[in-house]
């Protein structure tokens, strides 16, 4: 029964961040919640989560927008390693339930903008080094942050193949690093490898699947589905953590 829910919950979260541009952790982080406890989420996700990508960088990779990738690549690198350590030395409260308060709020002013004037900020490419180091950080933290950086590539102008490619290929350098810390302190027993490994096993149709949608998707249909996920994203993540509201 475990591998069974497992396997359900990482193909349809594959194919609905294949066509959304991100949101993989939706049914994820839950499911692994259940099966082996809060601490077991980074690095089980983290090997499910670096296959997965690994495939989409091969299925997408004429898209891969690489003076984005060269500004992210460093932050990353030295994000997801600090908050790799970080995680096995302390125990985090609270950090999804900021990320699921800036997802909404992502929502909010999208929302917000189109029916009154907002100010708006154009992302330059240099801006991704200091936000792809604070993403690396809660993702080293807490496994992922789910599609918190895809308001950023949709201001910047990437969209579709080109969204979803360059931000798969800075993830899987974010990944390895954290695997490797992970590895040096002993935090990867058997059963968090078999899981992860199944949750990247389940990427591969999923992801081909999803890609066949994705090409039949317009950019304002991807927009529009991009920040749907956004808000539900944010809305399951706060009912998550609903614990430390007192709720």
């Amino acid at each position: 029964m475990p591998i069974a829910l497992l396997s359900a919950a990482s193909f349809i979260s594959w194919f609905i961040s294949m066509i959304a541009g991100g949101g993989s952790p939706l049914l994820l982080v839950p499911t692994v919640n259940v099966l082996l406890g809060s601490q077991s989420v980074a690095p089980v996700l983290t090997i499910g989560l670096l296959a997965g990508n690994l495939q989409r960088c091969w299925l997408l990779r004429a898209h891969i927008d690489w003076r984005i990738a060269a500004w992210q690549l460093p932050g990353v690198f030295v994000g997801a390693g600090l908050g790799a350590i970080a995680f096995t030395q302390i125990r985090v409260e609270g950090l999804q339930l900021v990320i699921a308060l800036l997802l909404l709020w992502m929502l909010l002013h999208s929302w917000l903008s189109q029916h009154v004037r907002l100010p708006c900020w154009q992302i330059r490419a240099w801006q991704f080094l200091p936000l792809s180091f604070l993403n690396a950080v809660g993702s080293g933290l807490v496994g992922t942050t789910g599609p918190i950086l895809n308001p950023a590539y949709l201001s910047y102008g990437l969209t579709k193949e080109a969204m979803i490619a360059t931000k798969s290929a800075t993830l899987v350098l974010g990944h390895c690093v954290k695997l490797v810390v992970y590895g040096s302190f002993g935090v990867l027993s058997p059963d968090i490898l078999g899981y992860g490994a199944l949750i990247g096993l389940m990427a591969l149709p999923a992801n081909w699947l999803g890609n066949q949608v994705l090409q039949m998707m317009s950019a304002q249909q991807f927009k529009r589905t991009v920040f749907l996920l956004i808000g539900v994203s944010g809305l399951l993540t706060l009912w998550q953590e609903r614990g430390l509201l007192g709720i």
